[in-house]
This record gives structure tokens, sequence and C-alpha cells, in this order.
């Protein structure tokens, strides 16, 4: 799979700069200009998703933007004020980002821009002149993002059924290997994510002629071409190897969906589930962004305190070190890789901050050094994150810095300091956090996949697979089975307590695994036959389903309460030997 070239996303991000700066320049007034390029961190958004949908995310961007850097500068006033708005942003920030599925660079920035309106409140402009500045350099940024429209407009979603087809590529070749779980891992992942951007990214109709009605199609049968081959594969046959190459075909529309399977013109979309839902189940009991957030609520503070205990001034910059480190609630090794990451690439910056900053350079130079910069960055930021935050740490310091005179031994000084107490604080509270938060979530998360293949059960028994509730209840199995994965790699790569818990299960990580996928793969069976309620039933050998969805039940309390397995009855046919391996991995040892 080709990974797409990062040059354009970078010719966006120095446009979206170079535009607000170089009218700062014009208009004789500077600093505004570099104010309003806080804005431009609009552009880092939504690059993926459709035009439609990315005009509203990038208006709600830029308008979250500029409310954080004038709330910010409003609460300069007092510090500690500052330090208790920039936490509170820091939570709803995650919150948010992480239940919405914003992407990346989420939450980071906008407690950045919230952090920055501390900083920029030395301008003595009044907070909503400053939130007005950053608005406008946003509304630049919508515009450069949003100029592709002109060009492809259904550009992000045949780049989204491209990469799903070709992970289930990946998948029909690696089927029956030992790279088989990661790679149905990833095509699991990839199909989920080309039916958000063809459904869920949708707030406009479309003519059933047009585009997306062909590549939701082309979708649905590269999704029954993957149903098919895990089929298969639970079978330990082996799938149709040209299935691979018609995958392909079928996402470039060169291929008719219709070869593969037959989607009805009038079926009615599966929406994502209402916002409220979204939010609620984002911290409910247990949730991974509800861990996250409380990282979050514990360390930015707590970051932010010690800088001020220090005597250290801008004490935010500790604090966005600390965010940084916690907001994407990835696993140990890679949070700790993150901290180092950014604490080495923060001094490395500061050293070529502090000869651009004697340099001073100002006017059209200022413009073309901020947007060079940013350019760089975007090349930089997926492939070495470390060299990264080098021109990172640079473009913040050049922007709050380079239109006065500073005393540049003491700013490399205070925000090397800063920089250390954050990644410190934040790396400290993931450890302790993670200790408890951790240890629960790989079993909570085979139970919560086995309660979610129990409610498809019903539908499949019945022959009742193509409904929208129905439908509904094999996105949560799907959803449940990729959080599986996930839990499953965050424990490996955990601390030694956790990659004990992930090797002594891992049988029934497994099991369930395969358990959720042959359920789904039964989903799609069911819907493409025209005797589906016949074979649905029969695929329960023509008993009823609410037994089997007791006795998985049964099994997922057994799972999160560690207690033995209850006494095995007889599983539905179809996945019998997933629920007795299940079972048998589950028995303790002795």
């Amino acid at each position: 799979m080709t990974t797409p070239p990062r040059w354009p996303i970078g010719l966006r991000a120095a446009i979206s700069t170079a535009i607000p700066v170089t009218a700062g320049w014009a208009a004789g007034a500077m600093s505004s200009g570099l104010i309003a390029t806080l804005g431009a961190f609009t552009s880092r958004f939504g690059g993926d998703r459709p035009y439609a949908n990315r005009g509203i995310e990038l208006a709600t961007v830029a308008v979250s933007l500029a409310a954080a850097v004038a709330v910010g500068d409003w609460s300069a006033q007092v510090p500690w004020l500052g330090v208790v708005t920039v936490s509170m942003v820091a939570v709803a920030a995650v919150w948010l980002c992480n239940a919405l599925a914003v992407g990346p660079p989420g939450a980071y920035v906008f407690v950045v821009a919230c952090a920055a309106g501390i900083g920029v409140s030395a301008a003595h402009l009044a907070p909503w002149t400053i939130g007005v500045l950053v608005l406008a350099g946003g509304a630049v940024a919508w515009l450069v993002q949003m100029a592709g429209a002109l060009v492809d407009y259904r550009r992000p979603e045949r780049a989204a059924v491209t990469a799903a087809a070709d992970a289930v590529a990946g998948y029909i070749a690696a089927a029956n290997t030992p790279q088989e779980r990661a790679a149905r891992h990833r095509a699991a992942n990839a199909l989920h994510r080309a039916w958000s951007v063809l459904v869920n990214y949708q707030p406009l109709p479309a003519p059933p002629t047009s585009v997306l009605h062909r590549l939701r199609a082309a979708n649905h049968a590269v999704h029954v071409l993957f149903s098919t081959a895990v089929a298969a594969a639970a079978h330990g046959a082996a799938p149709d190897p040209d299935s691979a190459e018609v995958a392909r075909r079928l996402a470039t529309l060169q291929l008719s969906p219709d070869t593969v399977a037959t989607r009805e013109a009038d079926r009615i979309p599966l929406g994502s589930p209402p916002l409220v839902t979204v939010l609620r189940r984002a911290v409910s009991p247990g949730s991974h962004v509800r861990h996250i957030m409380q990282r979050i609520a514990i360390g930015v503070p707590l970051a932010g305190a010690a800088a001020m205990t220090l005597g250290v001034d801008h004490a935010y910059w500790a604090m966005a070190a600390a965010v940084l480190v916690l907001h994407q609630g990835t696993d140990r090794s890679r949070t700790l890789r993150r901290g180092a990451e950014r604490l080495l690439g923060t001094w490395v910056g500061l050293g070529l901050a502090g000869v651009i900053l004697s340099l001073h350079p100002h006017d059209l130079w200022l413009v073309v050094l901020l947007a060079l910069l940013n350019f760089v960055i975007e090349l930089l930021v997926v492939r070495n994150y470390t060299l990264a935050t080098v021109f990172i740490t640079t473009t913040a310091l050049t922007i709050s810095s380079g239109t006065h005179a500073v005393n540049i031994g003491h700013l490399l000084l205070a925000r090397g300091i800063d920089t250390l107490i954050g990644c410190a604080v934040g790396v400290v509270v993931y450890l302790v956090a993670a200790r408890w938060q951790e240890s629960a979530r790989l079993t909570d998360a085979i139970g919560r996949t086995l309660e979610a293949t129990a409610a498809v059960f019903p539908y499949i028994a019945a022959g009742d697979t193509n409904g929208l509730a129905a439908r509904a209840s094999r996105r949560d199995l799907q959803i449940a089975a990729i959080a599986l994965m996930e839990a499953d790699e965050a424990a490996q790569a955990g601390a030694p307590r956790n990659r004990a818990i992930a090797e002594e299960l891992l049988p029934a990580v497994a099991a369930t695994e395969q358990l959720a996928y042959r359920t789904i793969a039964a989903c799609w069976t069911v819907e493409r036959r025209t005797d589906g309620v016949t074979f649905g039933r029969s695929l329960f050998g023509d008993r009823p389903a609410e037994p089997h969805v007791v006795a998985l039940q049964a099994l997922a309390a057994a799972v999160r309460g560690g207690t033995p397995p209850p006494a095995p009855g007889e599983p539905p046919p179809f996945v019998a030997d997933q629920v007795i391996e299940l079972r048998q991995a589950l028995i303790p040892a002795g």
C-alpha cells in the first residue's frame, strides 16, 4: 500500500501561514499577522475527509481555535486562572476530538492555541480582537484546504475506497500465514474508515447516478470479498487469489460491483449513532477516551503548577508538552518514545531558533521563513517526529518572538525547562495511571466483543441482516473487534505486568477475534442469499438464538470477573470451534 505524498499538505500549510503574515506586513501590523497565523492550524485538519464534511469540520475548528486563543488571552491576567483555563480546554478537547474521531493533530492544537492566547496577551489587544485575527487566519486556511474541491470533488472518497481495497488484497495474500491477524485488522480498519467517508461524512444528499453511489456499491462489494476470505480462512481454506485483483479493480470502478454482489439502489445508508450517544459512550466507565481524559485532567494542571512553582515564566509551554505526551492515548512504548522525541527535538530546535532570532528576520524574509518551516514540518511529521519537532519549536518561537527584541538566552533556557517539566510530568502521570487503567482494558475489550457478538446472533438466526438495526449491530461488532486488537497491542507494548496478561490471554483474544469476524462473515452471507431466513436458521442448528446469546453474555461476565467460564453448552454450529477454543483458553491451568 503506497503512502500518499506529503508535499501537497505541506504546501497548503505554507500558503495558509504565508497569507496572514503577508497581509500583516502589507498593513504595517506584522504582530497582528503573526497572531492570525494561529488560525492557520486549521489547515492541519480534515485532509482526508470529503469536501462537504471537511468544510463543516474546518469551520468548526477555525471558530474553536479563535475561541481558545481569546479565552487564553482573557485568562492571562491571573497566572493560576490561565493554568485552570488551559487544563479545562485540554480535557474538553481530548473528549471531543477522540469521541468524534477528528484525527491528528487532534486536541493538542487547541491546547496550544489556548496557551498561545496567554502568550500573545503581551500584544495588549482586546480578547475579541485577537479572536477575530485568529478567525481570519482560519478563514484563509479554510479556503486553501477547500480549493481541491474545484479539481476533484470526490477525491477523498476514491482514496478511501482504494485504501480499503488495497488492505483487503493484502489480507487475501496473508490469509493462513502468521501475518493474517495483523492484515485482517488493517483491512477491517480500512473498510470501516471507507464506510465512514462514504456514509457518515456525507452531509449532503447525492443523486442515485452519482459517483458516490457507485463508490458505495464498490466498497460494499469489496467488503463482501473480505468476508468471503475471512470465512474461507476460518475453515482453513485459501481465499481465491484472483479476488485481490478484483478488489483493486472494484475500487477504481473498472469492474461492476454487480459481478460480486448486488447492493439495492434504494438501500438506506446506515448513519453514525446520534452525537449525544457518541459523546456519552466516550465517557462511559471503562472507555479508553475516559482514561485519557483522566490523565489529562491530572497531568496538565500538574505540569502548569510545577512550572509556576519553579518560577519558570510561561508555564503553558509545560502544559502543552504534557498534553502532547498524553492526548493520543497510545501504549506505554509509544508514549515514552513520544516524550523522548519531544524533549530531544525541542532542545535541538531551541538551538536553531536561537540562530534565527539572533538574525532577527523581518518583513518578507519572515514570511518566507515561516512558510518554509511549516512546509518542512508537514513533510517530516509522519516520517520522523523528532526532526519535525525541531522545526515545530523553531516556528513557535519565531512566531511568538519574531517582531520584538527578546533576551534569547533567557527565552531558550525557560522553554527548555518548561518542555522538560511537561514531558516528565506527562510520562510520570501515564506510568502511574496506566497501572490501574490498563490492567483491565484487555479483559474488558474481550467482554465487549463477546457482548457485541451476542447482539448480532438474533439477526442471523432470523435471516434478517439487511435491516438498519441489524447493520447497526454488525457495525458495533466491527468496532468492538478493532478495539480488541488495539487493546491487545497496547497490552503487549505495556508494562511487564500487562505484557504477562496479554501473553496469558493471547489464545482467548485470538479465539474472540475469530468468533467476531466469523459472525460478521455470516451476516454478509445471509444478506446475499435468496434463502436467507432458512440459511440463517440452519447456522444455529434450527434452534433459537436466545440461549446462545445468554451463554455468550455469561462468558463475557466471566472474562471480566476473572472467574472460570460457565459450563459449556452446545454452541451454534457455524462458530462452534471458536467458542470451544475460547472456553478452553479461559479455563485456569492446572
